[in-house]
């Protein structure tokens, strides 16, 4: 588990730059629940990281949002009772997490409305014109 976490082509963070910190899962569970430290929490601290690029790292924390408190990505898994799954699995979930922040937003194309848009907002402008004319009262001659 001391390897580099592969997050995408030309995107690798070194082992080194990961933080690892174990705990017992919470709830029930008896003798083993309460005495193995089974929980697994991966921290990045990406904000202060040198392997990514000043111009990922602005987009990127942009879009984890909440997710990167101070600057620091956290993932929590206790999903299993043995630590070495729980740690294979926040190592997943972590370089999914960052491969997705990492996605620039799709550009909008623009288009225009089509004739028969057009048509139906004239048809509702000259509805709502009639309507308010009704509304008034009749002009005295």
């Amino acid at each position: 588990m001391n390897e580099p976490l592969e997050i995408r082509n030309g995107l690798t963070i070194p082992a080194g730059e990961l933080t690892w910190r174990f705990d017992t899962s919470g709830g029930p569970g008896g003798q083993h629940a309460n005495r193995a430290s089974s929980r697994a929490e991966l921290s990045f601290d990406l904000s202060s990281s040198p392997s990514v690029p000043d111009d990922l790292r602005t987009r990127m924390l942009a879009n984890l949002g909440r997710r990167a408190r101070n600057g620091v990505v956290t993932v929590t898994v206790d999903e299993s009772r043995s630590q070495w799954r729980n740690r294979a699995i926040a190592r997943k979930l972590m370089a999914r997490l960052l491969r997705e922040a990492c996605r620039s937003p799709r550009h909008r194309r623009e288009t225009r409305p089509s004739a028969g848009a057009r048509k139906r907002r004239r048809e509702a402008k000259r509805h709502r014109s009639e309507t308010k004319t009704l509304r008034k009262p009749p002009e005295a001659e």
